[in-house]
């Protein structure tokens, strides 16, 4: 007999002996807590355990890092992680192009906007940082909105992503959405009243290794928004132009779903790896890091060309020759 049908039968019986309305509000109690740990049971059952032979690898190869450092890494296939620093608060870079999609797919989702519809540039939305291509445009220029959330997340053109997060209808509402999703910490700052100060912190935006994987993690797995957003978000971060860090690790036929950020003192990235013998997602996240430079050889880059090539190995320990990780000529 289930737990549950037992405890109903008993109490019911316990009705004959006891005042019927003080039995009434135990009886309530009881069930009220039992419905609680049976909420709380799947958690249980299935909670992620640590790996601490690859915990093990990543201190010690993050290890002496001029700058601060976090790390997260989920395996989809063992439900194990790393996590080191994990719920320190950095800034987003670039990342915080992940933030705004989600408020665009909002919006999709809910009819307000349409992913083929046809905008107008304006010269009051132009926006340069050198090489951004949006900014290029014509006044009065045309362009579909597929093609605008293709330049944020691609090729990370912040023109693009400026425009896209007003389409959005601002930071508030974008953090309003990650408020509700259970986000805590995975805000936007920049254009946002009252977080000028998390502005002049963290800059655009900011997020925890944790949570910017765990946000990939159910974009994976269909559960952000909807599936079909979840889908849609999926191809989206297929399709990253920026490949020289994390993803140059990875051999070319593997799908990867990917976002990386760089300002001065912060190198980040975030990937999800669909490897055939064993999934998994990333984050390394920096601040304050000691080596500003923009070289191939910066002291983040490196470093998280190693972390996503000892992870590639870690889950892939029989892989051929040919499906070694790309190395830079």
């Amino acid at each position: 007999m289930k737990l549950s049908i037992f405890l109903n039968f008993s109490l019911k019986k316990l009705k004959n002996y006891y005042n019927h309305s003080t039995l009434i509000i135990h009886y309530s109690n009881v069930m009220k807590k039992l419905s609680f740990i049976f909420l709380l049971l799947p958690g249980l059952i299935n909670a992620q355990k640590t790996d601490d032979k690859l915990e093990k690898q990543l201190t010690q190869l993050i290890q002496g890092f001029h700058g601060d450092i976090g790390v997260y890494v989920y395996d989809l296939k063992h439900n194990k992680t790393v996590a080191i620093n994990a719920d320190t608060i950095f800034p987003t870079a670039s990342i915080v192009k992940i933030s705004i999609l989600t408020g665009i797919m909002d919006k999709i989702q809910k009819g307000e906007l349409d992913y083929h519809q046809r905008l107008i540039y304006t010269d009051s939305l132009f926006y340069d940082e050198g090489d951004d291509v949006l900014s290029r445009f014509k006044d009065s220029s045309s362009i579909e909105l597929s093609k605008l959330m293709m330049l944020m997340l691609t090729i990370s053109d912040n023109c693009a992503s400026l425009w896209l997060q007003g389409l959005a209808g601002g930071g508030t509402r974008i953090n309003s959405i990650l408020d509700s999703l259970g986000y805590k910490y995975t805000r936007v700052n920049s254009r946002t009243p009252g977080r000028e100060n998390n502005r002049s912190q963290y800059g655009w935006g900011q997020t925890t290794p944790r949570e910017i994987a765990t946000i990939m993690e159910r974009i994976v797995e269909g559960n952000m928004l909807s599936k079909t957003s979840s889908e849609k978000m999926l191809r989206l971060l297929g399709r990253q132009y920026w490949d020289e860090e994390a993803i140059s690790q990875i051999p070319p036929g593997v799908f990867i779903a990917d976002k990386n950020g760089a300002v001065d003192e912060s190198r980040n990235e975030v990937m999800y790896v669909n490897g055939k013998e064993n999934p998994y997602i990333f984050s390394i996240f920096t601040k304050n890091n000691v080596d500003t430079s923009w070289q191939y050889n910066n002291e983040a880059w490196v470093l998280t060309r190693k972390v996503s090539a000892l992870l590639w190995k870690y889950y892939n320990p029989k892989a051929a020759p040919s499906d070694e990780p790309i190395k830079k000529e």
